[in-house]
This record gives structure tokens, C-alpha cells and sequence, in this order.
């Protein structure tokens, strides 16, 4: 699986775990919805500023958005 996929995948189930639309987590993350949008259809990558804002808008330490569904990390 690649990084983008892996990532795009955990930033939508983390999100709907946390019962938010696309439009509530952008709001709380301070970014635009069709920024959230684009990187859960992997059509945009991330900046590393981004990727912080996400995690702590998600309430989940960075690294959990790079481990696939097998626990494994993406190199």
C-alpha cells in the first residue's frame, strides 16, 4: 500500500470515528474542506504542517495516520 493511500484511508476513519463531516474536522483543523476532501481521495498530499494540524485535530499521535490496516508502517 503507498503512503498516500495508507494515510487518506486513516485520516477518513479516524475522522469518522470522531463522528465528523469533512466540513466540521477542516473547521477544526483550520483548513479548507476541499483541502480534507482532496487528500482522503489522495488527489493532494499532505505538508508536514498539515499533517501536525490533522493529527492533533484528530486527537491521535502523527504516526497513527502512516500504519496500515495490517499494523505495518509504510517505508
Amino acid at each position: 500500500m503507498d503512503i498516500k493511500e495508507t494515510f487518506s484511508k486513516n485520516l477518513k476513519k479516524y475522522r469518522n470515528e470522531l463522528g465528523l463531516s469533512q466540513e466540521k474536522f477542516a473547521e477544526k483543523a483550520k483548513l479548507h474542506r476541499t483541502y480534507i476532501s482532496a487528500v482522503e481521495s489522495k488527489r493532494r498530499s499532505v505538508s508536514l504542517d498539515n499533517i501536525q494540524k490533522i493529527a492533533d485535530a484528530l486527537e491521535i499521535e502523527t504516526y497513527k495516520l502512516f500504519i496500515d490496516e495490517d499494523g505495518n508502517t509504510n517505508e
